[in-house]
């Protein structure tokens, strides 16, 4: 039961679960901004970030900011009405270098060696098919890209463990909110 409330590899929550995730950011964000879990990642103008897992789109203002006019931001999720929360978002705000992509969850609309960042945050635990999922992030960083992985609602034992069996990443650092991870070459 505590496995299916917090979403461990169900890929996709209700409706009703993504409405009230929204309601708790917002009211969360309110006291405490999400800006600075972006920090660590080092993001420079003109870098290609993907925001996998975007959900209701609260670090989107901040990475448009710091790729800057000549970078590009990818929003990805699977979810429509995350999706949709991020178009809303991105017209508020008028965020011209961002995009979204709608996800079917086994691989993602943009091409091959575009991302210099990839961050994935409190999503990992949802995802059925680790394997795949860390395959094909591997297919979107550029060869010296960075992938920012958080555990979400799962041990670090068990991210780690998923990371290491792809097969796909190097773990090449780990602080408490999150793993760094580089393309493994072969």
């Amino acid at each position: 039961m505590k496995k299916f409330l917090r979403g461990n590899e169900m890929d996709r929550i209700p409706n009703w679960a993504f409405k009230t995730m929204a309601f708790m950011f917002n009211v969360t964000d309110i006291f405490k901004s999400p800006n600075r879990k972006l920090d660590p990642f080092n993001i420079q103008k003109g870098q290609t970030v993907i925001d996998y897992g975007s959900g209701t789109g609260r670090y989107l203002p901040k990475a448009s900011e710091l790729v800057g006019e000549q970078g590009l931001v990818y929003a990805v999720d699977i979810h429509e009405l995350a999706i949709r929360a991020a178009i809303l978002l991105i017209e508020k705000q008028r965020l011209k270098n961002v995009k979204t992509i709608l996800t079917n969850g086994k691989s993602v609309n943009i091409p091959s060696h575009k991302a210099d960042i990839i961050y994935a945050l409190d999503m990992f635990h949802m995802v059925k098919n680790s394997q795949l999922f860390l395959k094909e992030l591997k297919r979107l960083a550029k060869s010296d890209g960075i992938l920012y992985l958080e555990d979400g609602h799962q041990p670090r034992l068990e991210t780690k463990e998923k990371v290491l069996k792809s097969g796909c990443w190097e773990i090449i650092e780990e602080t408490k909110t999150f793993i760094k991870c580089t393309p493994k070459t072969i």
